[in-house]
């Protein structure tokens, strides 16, 4: 991409690379004549008067102009140096994996923390560690290796916070998990809203600002000095309730403020004035950061977000692909593309996100959480760059400014019919990965090698694979649990003249091979029951689904299933306090419906066995710990 600034005079005219995308081009809003979203190789062009000298931080060198590149604010607490900066805090652990069936692993959670770190968010919410020891163990994990690993050209570090409700025992607990990070953050919350206060805390509202108070106060003499207050269902408590909550909690130590829609109740405007009337009415709030958390009961999660922005927050809470708990949470994705596209309207509002590892992250959350994105989301949907109807595909072809607002490059997305390679049996190495380079998969060694495999398998037997086919193996071989079982050799029968069977080989992490058979009353049951006497773990089948990949006969298979164990796979719920029975996912794929049914089977065994693992070994340490002190 490149920026194109046209002068007056005609003459002079220069283009020059973009600046890096963490960083912010501040021109100021007098010297912007016009400024209009085109497709590359120029995708804005400002008109600036001749006689005006250069507006910052453009500079002429030698006759051409140069783009000298500003870092990101300094990250203080309670203060952002720049007031259009806008920090993205992402709860995709936390809030995020509340959505029934969608339990990550500990590994899962830490390759998904590091891909939002590259990404660019500011803030992770890692998790609530009080809800289970594995979880406190997740964000520790999270904490030690993505919160003290610099990356890109900035040495960006992300803050690594936790989720408490205000009780010294959950405050304790983020504390331990997050204290390991350079740059920790406890977020505690309690409830404000006059139907919480009675229904569900059945307390007075002053016993409620005494207890938010405290526990900010005591997460600050932990030793936390970034700490975050969120009024739950600020959406729909009493405005002067909410200002005094605020400023006695920032008395207390909170350096941050969040305000959630936690029911997704409120309206664009309403919600707007509200961040308004906070921020206009809330004593010593200019010593704290406004932030809006906002879920999409109505749909609106998205546009109540970018309200409360507009209207003076400066930290939004969102989650990869809009997942969380009933109709999600706002959308990462939309949330910062619709900023990015929009900004001049948004008074020129930024973030350091890198939208273009958008697309890559929309599908590893896919992937580990088992939510598949429906085909017409926007940003990341399969549908949102495609163009069926001839009247679009004519301006398409005409000009892509026609029907499309961003490009798919600006999100990570690159299709392979614009690079003229197509994919078949006699395709190698070097073709494949290039392939897969265009869709954001930069893989090598062992994983390259089990990808490439299974694409040989499938060439054999399709004469041209398609990106979907692609993409369904990719997911299906490096967006696994870690392996406890895996498939060797599967051999069914069925119709209706007998009994269905299976024949099930399995091979375990050591190793070790075996062998089972069963009967069913189809061939998926029988292969399940199979399984379950050579794995030999209670596990119950909830949901079972699959798609074809792609039209024809010869479609690839794609499955997904959530199985649930007993009674001792169980977490805690943030906000009810509820114990909960976990559910693991597994996606599995294959042109062959049944071994993709077996494959999705073992996915979510493996990872409801690691899970189990994860405890044992959580409570063996905790044993340690204990007989040390």
């Amino acid at each position: 991409m490149a920026f194109s600034l046209v002068f007056s005079n005609p003459s002079k005219s220069f283009s020059f690379p973009s600046c890096v995308h963490r960083h912010h081009v501040n021109i100021p809003r007098s010297a912007v004549l016009a400024n209009t979203w085109l497709s590359p190789p120029s995708s804005r062009f400002f008109s600036i008067p001749s006689p005006s000298p250069l507006p910052k931080p453009w500079s002429r060198s030698g006759g051409a102009l140069k783009c000298s590149l500003p870092s990101l604010p300094e990250y203080i607490p309670n203060h952002i140096p720049d007031p259009n900066y806008v920090r993205i805090f992402d709860t995709t652990l936390r809030d995020g994996e509340q959505s029934p069936g969608a339990t990550m692993t500990s590994n899962e959670k830490l390759v998904v923390a590091r891909h939002l770190s590259r990404l660019g968010v500011d803030i992770i919410e890692a998790g609530f560690p009080a809800s289970s020891p594995d979880d406190l163990d997740a964000v520790r994990s999270i904490a030690i290796e993505v919160g003290n690993q610099p990356v890109g050209e900035d040495g960006h570090v992300p803050v690594i916070c936790g989720l408490a409700r205000c009780n010294k025992k959950d405050i304790d607990a983020a504390w331990e998990a997050v204290r390991h990070a350079k740059k920790p953050r406890v977020h505690t919350f309690i409830a404000t809203s006059e139907i919480h206060l009675q229904h569900k805390l059945r307390k007075t509202r002053e016993e409620v600002v005494n207890i938010a108070r405290e526990m900010v106060a005591y997460a600050r003499s932990l030793g936390c000095q970034d700490i975050e207050f969120s009024p739950e269902d600020a959406g729909r408590s009493d405005r002067e309730f909410i200002y005094h909550v605020l400023e006695e909690v920032i008395k207390a130590g909170a350096t941050t403020l969040n305000i959630p829609d936690t029911v997704g109740y409120t309206l664009p405007s309403e919600f707007g004035k509200l961040i308004a009337d906070i921020k206009a009415n809330t004593p010593g709030i200019e010593n704290a950061i406004i932030s809006t958390h906002c879920q999409n009961d109505l749909g609106l999660a998205t546009a109540n977000t970018l309200a409360g922005a507009y209207a003076g927050a400066r930290q939004l809470e969102v989650t990869v692909n809009g997942i969380g708990e009933r109709a999600g949470n706002a959308s990462l994705e939309e949330v910062v593309v619709a900023m990015k596209c929009r900004q001049e309207l948004l008074g020129g509002l930024y973030t350091g996100i890198n939208t273009k590892h958008i697309f890559m992250a929309s599908k590893m959350v896919a992937e580990h959480t088992g939510l598949h994105v429906q085909p017409h989301k926007a940003i990341v949907g399969a549908n949102a760059f495609a163009h069926e109807s001839g009247i679009h595909q004519d301006g398409m072809l005409k000009h892509k400014g026609t029907y499309e607002i961003i490009s798919p490059e600006d999100i990570g997305l690159s299709r392979s019919n614009e690079s003229g390679i197509v994919l078949g049996k006699l395709s190698g190495r070097h073709a494949l990965r290039s392939r897969l380079l265009e869709f954001g998969y930069d893989i090598s060694g062992k994983e390259l090698d089990d990808v490439f495999k299974r694409f040989k398998e499938v060439a054999e037997k399709k004469k041209r694979i398609s990106d979907e086919d692609l993409e369904a193996l990719i997911s299906d071989e490096i967006f696994q649990p870690p392996v406890i079982w895996s498939l060797s050799e599967l051999q069914a029968t069925c119709g209706t003249l007998g009994l269905s069977t299976a024949t099930v080989k399995l091979v375990s992490s050591d190793g070790e091979e075996k062998i089972a058979c069963s009967i069913g009353t189809g061939p998926v049951d029988a292969a399940y029951k199979a399984i379950d006497s050579i794995v030999q773990v209670h596990a119950v089948l909830k949901e079972y689904a699959m798609n074809a990949v792609t039209e024809g006969i010869d479609a690839i298979a794609t499955t997904r299933v959530v199985i649930s164990g007993d009674d001792s796979y169980t977490s805690m719920h943030a906000l009810t306090g509820e114990t909960m029975r976990r559910t693991f996912s597994g996606s599995g794929a294959s042109m062959d419906v049944v071994v993709s049914s077996v494959r999705a089977y073992i996915s979510a065994l493996n990872k409801m066995l690691g899970f189990v693992s994860a405890m044992r070994a959580s409570k063996e340490n905790t044993e340690k710990q204990n007989i040390s002190h």
